[in-house]
């Protein structure tokens, strides 16, 4: 870091929140990131299912009719805690409807539970160690009477939460036969303030709003922070010393470093797949152009020069294009072009002006906000501009981010601000892929959400 740049935080606060998150990790099959997985065999006299068996219910089917699953209690404290967690992951993204019952003692009586309109339940226990506490998780098709899933979870006490965020991953995988993404987080802004004076920090959270924490003092203003899909790093733009640039903060360790030195003011930064480079936008005169910077090596490559605006870049899942924003065509427009430059084709033509294009993980959809008639809108089309459809409009939506399995979208909403600032808010929404189930995060005041992947 350059003696000039004062730090983003305190090395003090630097080594607190490395000894928070660098804990977490990519989850494998059996031990990853401190927690370990063991697989749990059905008991005698049940019925066995496959090993992976195929999803009776597609999530179209769930969002017309959620799926009825009876959820018991896995405990007193801590257990009831975990309970809480998982039936408010699945409750809270409208595919199911979680029952409240009684934990039966030895097999469940699966008659019971159909009678009850179940299609599923689970069973279990959580066992708090004091410094570790192990979860026995058990998922059922209470149609059968099969064990669909078992496992024993044992982790560090302190990640409760994310062992109940990975039991509600299961539950969603198995019965729907798609990645749950309920072990995610979403870095944000976080405002404070008098609307004049606001102090915008970098902060995270748990994707259901849950813990979240500051990783800025708030000297300088963030904004628009990114996820690297490979680490545990985000870029996103500061204005430290009061000059606009991009940064990465690496969350294991709780440091930053300048991403290359430019001319002009830097933002707009998005990595690419592989989390080895960062697309930004670059200021040139009264325009801003596309560079990439290879992370290893620090090299950059400028990639537009169309004389405009070129800003808010965003790679395919492939890696092997960009959307972005332009003004090139008169007015701000999405264009795909190559990674690597070269011609830019326009497929934005609906009316009004668009911008913050991102990239589905599925691949098959692009999220933009649009602005016309002095509102905003929210939504998608294929990346060949085909098949716009608006989820949801308001003063300001705006910001959008994809879920690590594509079903759902976080962006930012806000309202008017009158006299003196009175009136305005502004806080973080997800929404489904449909425009199904729009719901407000329990954040508080923010902006910017970006998604992580899975894991992270």
């Amino acid at each position: 870091m350059s003696p000039s740049v004062k730090p983003l935080i305190p090395d003090a606060d630097a080594d607190r929140l490395a000894a928070a998150f660098g804990r977490r990790g990519v989850m494998g099959a059996g031990i990853a990131g401190g927690l370990l997985a063991t697989p749990l065999f059905a008991p005698s006299g049940a019925a066995h299912a496959q090993s992976a068996p195929d999803a009776e219910i597609t999530v179209d089917q769930a969002r017309t009719a959620p799926i009825p699953i009876v959820i018991p209690s896995l405990g007193s404290g801590m257990g009831q805690q975990i309970t809480d967690v998982i039936s408010a992951d699945l409750g809270n993204c409208g595919l199911f409807r979680p029952i409240s019952a009684s934990m039966p003692t030895g097999r469940p009586d699966f008659a019971t539970y159909k009678t009850m309109g179940a299609r599923a339940m689970v069973t279990g226990k959580a066992e708090d160690r004091g410094s570790s506490i192990r979860v026995e998780f058990r998922l059922w098709d209470v149609t059968t009477g099969s064990q669909i899933q078992g496992t024993a979870y044992t982790a560090s006490s302190q990640d409760w939460r994310r062992i109940a965020h990975v039991i509600a991953d299961v539950i969603y995988t198995r019965l729907l036969g798609e990645k749950g993404y309920f072990n995610s987080r979403i870095a944000y802004v976080a405002m404070s303030g008098p609307r004049s004076h606001q102090t915008r920090r970098l902060a995270i959270m748990d994707q259901d709003g849950a813990d979240s924490r500051y990783l800025t003092s708030g000297q300088w203003d963030t904004i628009t922070p990114r996820f690297n899909p490979a680490n545990s790093e985000l870029a996103f733009m500061s204005y430290i010393n009061n000059r606009p640039r991009v940064y990465l903060f690496n969350l294991n360790t709780g440091q930053q470093r300048v991403l290359g030195e430019f001319s002009g003011m830097s933002f707009a930064p998005r990595f690419s797949p592989r989390g080895d480079a960062v697309i930004l936008s670059v200021t040139r005169g009264s325009g801003s152009d596309l560079y990439t910077v290879d992370l290893a090596s620090m090299s950059r490559h400028q990639i537009t020069a169309s004389g405009a605006i070129d800003t808010s870049p965003c790679y395919s899942p492939d890696g092997s294009q960009i959307v972005f924003n332009s003004d090139r065509g008169g007015s701000p427009q999405l264009y795909i072009m190559p990674a690597s430059g070269g011609d830019a084709k326009r497929i934005s033509y609906g009316h009004g002006h668009y911008g913050s294009p991102v990239w589905s993980p599925r691949g098959d959809l692009i999220a933009f906000s649009r602005i016309a008639n002095g509102s905003f809108s929210l939504g998608v089309m294929a990346p060949d501009g085909t098949g716009e459809r608006i989820l949801t409009q308001g003063f300001t939506v705006e910001s959008p981010t994809f879920c690590p399995n594509g079903r759902v979208l976080a962006f930012c909403r806000q309202s008017a601000a009158h006299a003196g600032g009175a009136g305005f808010s502004s806080g973080i929404s997800s929404i489904d892929i449909t425009g199904f189930h729009e719901r407000i995060l329990p954040v508080g005041m923010s902006s910017d959400p970006t998604w992580s992947p899975l894991n992270q």
